[in-house]
C-alpha cells in the first residue's frame, strides 16, 4: 500500500495520513536525500549551481514536505500514537541534518561554486543561497575535529528530544486540569459567549453545568471578567504553575530538568563552535549585529516605558481602591480590574462590543483589506482533504488572475491541539527541474471559541488582531516570487525579521475606516456606530505600557539566560526570571509562578536567544505603517511597494536593506513609541 506521505500530490491527503506512515516516510526521504548528495558529488568534475544545487533542491523539498506535514499534524491533532511516531522521527531527522551539515565534500562543492568566475552571474537569490549554505556548514561544525563533530551531533539530537518533551509537557499539563462549575452564580460577570462555550464543553463530557479548562478561550474570560475572586485565583495559580514543581499537578509534567539541560547543551554547542555563549551564536543568523546591540535596544526601551508603566499601575491601584475597596492588588486581579477601568474610561463593555465581530464578517473584511492594499483576491476552495471538518481552504490570486499561493484556515480550539496561534509552512515555492513553479501553501492556525449550535463564532477585538497577525505570516510565505526554496518566503529570513509583516498587518485593526469594514452586529447587521468606534480606538493605548513591559521582561529573561549562562552555576532559570522581573515589571509575580516552564518560544521553538525579535520587528512594522498612514492606509501604491520590496523578496537579500529600500530612509523608533503612547 502506498504511503500517503510519499505521494507528493499538489496537496497532502491529511485524512489518510496515520501515525504508522510517519517513520517509514521520514526514513525513505532521508535515505533519498543522502543518496542525492552522494550522487551529485560522484564524478562531478564541473561543480556548478546546475549540477549541485538544482538536484539537491528536489530531494530536500520532498524531505521538507514530509517533515512539515508530520510537525503540523503533531500540533493540531495530537494523540499518544501520533506523538510516539513523531518522536521516533526526530532522531532520524537529527542524524541526517548533522550528517549533511558536516559533509566535507559537499561543503567543498559549495565553496567551489562561490569561487567560480561566473558566481556573479548567478541571481541574487542563488548567491544568497550559497552564502547561507556556507554559513550553515560553519555553524554545523564543519571545521571541528571528528570527535567534536560527533559530540555536536549528539547534542543536536538531544536538543530536539528536549524540545519535543517540553512541548508535550505543556500540552499535557494544559489538558490535565479542568473544573466543573454547577452554579452559574459562581460565574457572574462572564460574557455570554464564554458561558455558552463552558456549557457546551460540559455537555460534551456528559455533565450539566459549566466546564472550565486552561485553554486560552476558557482561561482568559475567567481572568478578565469573572467576579468570583477565589475562582480567578484558582485558575491563575493552575495556569501559571503548569508543567512545573508547583500547583495542583506539581511534578507530574515538570519541565525543570528539561530547561536546565537545554541551556547547558546550548552553551556547550556555542563553545564547540568557538563562541563565548549561545546568544553570540544565535545572532550569526539574525539582523542584530551583536549582543550589546540587543541589550542596549531592550534596556533603552525599559527606561522609556517603565515610568509610564508605573503611572498606569498606580492609576489602576487607586481606581480599584476607590471603587471596589481593594487595598492590595493580587496578580489575578490586575486583568480583571484593568478591564473595569478601561470600560469606565471608555464607557463601553465587552458585552456591547463582542457581538460586532462575527466570524464571517471578520474573515470577509480581512480579505477585503488585503485586496485593497495589495491588489490580491482570496477565494474559498471546497473539496480539499483536511484534518478536521472545521478547517477551510483558500486560494490567493493576484490582479492578473495568477494563483500566487494557498492556505488552510483552522480557527477553533479543541482537545489535542496545541494552544496559541501560528502559521506553519505546508509547501514552499520553488521552480522544479521541469521548469514548473511549485505554488506555496501555508497553514493558519488559531484557538478561538468555536460556534455554538447553529450560531457563527463571535470574536473579541483581540482575536481580530491575532487573525490579522497570523495572516501577515501567511502572505509573507505565499507571496514570494523567489524561486530558490532555501530563500523563498520565510526561508532564509532572520528570526528578528519574521514578525515584521505580521505585526505590520495588526495596524489595520486600529484604523477607524477598517473597523467599519470588520464590524457587523450579529443581530442588527450594523457596523460599530461612531461613538463606539471612538471608544474602541481610544482603548488602543490603554495600559500599553503593561504589554510592552511584559514583552521586554520576556525578551530580557531569554537573552540573559543565554548571554550569561555559567556552566559552573547551572541554569538559574527561576533566579534569572526573578531578577529580570524586579528590574522590569511594575508588579512582581508570586514566588510560585512558573512562567518559564511553559515558555515554548525559547525551549521548544526557534526564538531561544531571539525572543527580542517581536519588539525588534514591531519597530520595523510601526515605521513601515507610518508610510501607509502618510499615503492612506488603503493606498495600493504603498502596498505594491511593500509587496515588491519585502514580501516578494523573501530571504533572498539582507532584510535591513529591503526595509530601507521600501521606507526610503534609515529605520526610526519614533512611530513605535507614538503607537504605544510613550514619550521619546
Amino acid at each position: 500500500m502506498t504511503n500517503p506521505l510519499l505521494l507528493f500530490t499538489d496537496l497532502p491527503p491529511f485524512s489518510k495520513i496515520k501515525p504508522e506512515h510517519m517513520q517509514p516516510a521520514v526514513e525513505q526521504v532521508v535515505a533519498d536525500c543522502r543518496a542525492a548528495v552522494e550522487s551529485v558529488l560522484e564524478n562531478n568534475t564541473s561543480l556548478s549551481w546546475a549540477s549541485v544545487c538544482v538536484p539537491l533542491a528536489e530531494s530536500e523539498d520532498r524531505l521538507n514536505r514530509v517533515t512539515f506535514h508530520i510537525e503540523h499534524l503533531h500540533a493540531v491533532v495530537n494523540s499518544k500514537a501520533l506523538r510516539e511516531a513523531y518522536e521516533a522521527c526526530m532522531p532520524v531527522l537529527s542524524d541526517y541534518s548533522t550528517w549533511r551539515g558536516q559533509h566535507k565534500k559537499l561543503y567543498d562543492a559549495y565553496k567551489a561554486i562561490k569561487e567560480r568566475k561566473d558566481f556573479a552571474s548567478l541571481s541574487i537569490a542563488q548567491q544568497k543561497t550559497i552564502t547561507n549554505e556556507l554559513l550553515d556548514f560553519e555553524l554545523n561544525g564543519i571545521s571541528l575535529s571528528q570527535k567534536k563533530q560527533n559530540r555536536f551531533g549528539e547534542i543536536r539530537k538531544r536538543l530536539m528530544e528536549l524540545s519535543s518533551h517540553f512541548t508535550n509537557n505543556v500540552l499535557d499539563a494544559t489538558m490535565g486540569w479542568s473544573k466543573f462549575i454547577i452554579e452559574e452564580s459562581d460565574l457572574v460577570g462572564m460574557p455570554e459567549y464564554a458561558l455558552a462555550a463552558a456549557k457546551a464543553k460540559a455537555k460534551a463530557k456528559g455533565f450539566e453545568g459549566f466546564l472550565l479548562t486552561l485553554d486560552e478561550p476558557s482561561y482568559q474570560p475567567v481572568i478578565m471578567y469573572c467576579d468570583n475572586r477565589a475562582l480567578r485565583a484558582e485558575l491563575y495559580k493552575s495556569y501559571n504553575t503548569r508543567a512545573s514543581d508547583r500547583g495542583p499537578n506539581a511534578g507530574k509534567w515538570d519541565n525543570t530538568n528539561i530547561m536546565n539541560e537545554f541551556l547547558q547543551l546550548s552553551y556547550e554547542t556555542a563553545h564547540l563552535l568557538g563562541f563565548n555563549n549561545y546568544s553570540v551564536l544565535s545572532l550569526k543568523t539574525k539582523m542584530a549585529s551583536s549582543t550589546n546591540e540587543v541589550l542596549v535596544f531592550l534596556n533603552e526601551l525599559v527606561e522609556q516605558v517603565k515610568p509610564q508603566g508605573e503611572k498606569d499601575f498606580q492609576k489602576l491601584a487607586q481606581f480599584t481602591k476607590d471603587n471596589f475597596g481593594v487595598e492590595v492588588l493580587e496578580p489575578w486581579d490586575v486583568t480583571y480590574y484593568s478591564k473595569k477601568l478601561e470600560n469606565s474610561q471608555n464607557n463601553i463593555s465587552e458585552k456591547e462590543r463582542h457581538p460586532y465581530f462575527p466570524e464571517k464578517k471578520v474573515i470577509s473584511a480581512l480579505f477585503n483589506v488585503f485586496k485593497r492594499v495589495f491588489r490580491m483576491n482570496v477565494k474559498h476552495c471546497g473539496g480539499i482533504d483536511v484534518w478536521d471538518d472545521s478547517v477551510s481552504f483558500y486560494n490567493v490570486f493576484d490582479a492578473r488572475g495568477l494563483l500566487r499561493g494557498s492556505f488552510y484556515l483552522d480557527l477553533y480550539a479543541r482537545e489535542n491541539k496545541h494552544s496559541g496561534a501560528w502559521m506553519h509552512e505546508c509547501i514552499a515555492r520553488r521552480v522544479k527541474q521541469s521548469g514548473e513553479v511549485q505554488i506555496p501553501v501555508a497553514h493558519l492556525i488559531c484557538n478561538f471559541n468555536k460556534p455554538i449550535g447553529d450560531k457563527q463564532a463571535l470574536f473579541d477585538h483581540d482575536d481580530v488582531v491575532t487573525l490579522f497577525h497570523e495572516f501577515g505570516h501567511v502572505i509573507h510565505h505565499i507571496l514570494t516570487l523567489v524561486d530558490e526554496p532555501s530563500v523563498s518566503g520565510l526561508h532564509g529570513v532572520p528570526v528578528d525579521a519574521m514578525e515584521f509583516p505580521s505585526q505590520l498587518l495588526e495596524n489595520w485593526c486600529w484604523e477607524k475606516n477598517v473597523l467599519v469594514l470588520i464590524s457587523d452586529h450579529v443581530e442588527t447587521h450594523k457596523s460599530l456606530p461612531n461613538d463606539m468606534l471612538d471608544k474602541v480606538l481610544a482603548a488602543k493605548n490603554f495600559q500599553s505600557s503593561f504589554t510592552l513591559l511584559y514583552q521586554l521582561e520576556n525578551a530580557l529573561f531569554d537573552f540573559t539566560l543565554h548571554r550569561y549562562f555559567d556552566p559552573k552555576k547551572g541554569a538559574r532559570v527561576l533566579e534569572t526570571f526573578a531578577n529580570i522581573q524586579r528590574r522590569v515589571a511594575v508588579m512582581e509575580s508570586p514566588e510560585w509562578v512558573r512562567f518559564p516552564h511553559t515558555f515554548s518560544h525559547i525551549f521548544a521553538g526557534s526564538y531561544h536567544a531571539g525572543y527580542y525579535s517581536y519588539l525588534w520587528a514591531e519597530v520595523l512594522a510601526c515605521d513601515a505603517f507610518s508610510l501607509f498612514q502618510d499615503e492612506g492606509v488603503f493606498d495600493s501604491k504603498t502596498g505594491t511597494a511593500f509587496l515588491e520590496h519585502i514580501l516578494e523578496r523573501g530571504g533572498s537579500e539582507e532584510q535591513m536593506e529591503l526595509f530601507e529600500r521600501f521606507r526610503g530612509r534609515k529605520l526610526s523608533k519614533d512611530a513605535f513609541l507614538r503607537r504605544h503612547g510613550i514619550s521619546s
